[in-house]
């Protein structure tokens, strides 16, 4: 073996970790940017607009008809498989 090669190894192939990290720090500071922009800034409704408690209401107030969804069955059938045991020892009442 040569003096040269003992000792320390020739590393290459740092550069896709640099490009990698420099992707994720422009990512990041991306979606800080368009999340946390001037532009995307709550609104605030005034009581006259916003003076409707739940959907249903809102919807009347616009016009749409709001129907009632239909209700389920009495008797539901028994479900299919075998029937869940009891407790050998109940609990104290």
């Amino acid at each position: 073996m040569t003096d040269s090669s003992i000792g320390h190894r020739n590393r290459h192939g740092g550069t896709p970790l640099i490009v990698a990290a420099a992707v994720a720090v422009f990512g990041v500071l991306g979606m800080l940017i368009v999340d946390h922009g001037p532009w995307n800034k709550p609104k605030a409704q005034n009581p006259v607009v916003a003076n409707y408690s739940t959907t249903g209401e809102a919807a009347r107030a616009a016009g749409a008809k709001v129907t009632p969804t239909d209700p389920k069955p009495e008797v539901e059938p028994e479900p299919p498989g075998p029937k869940p045991v009891h407790p050998a020892n109940p609990p104290p009442q």
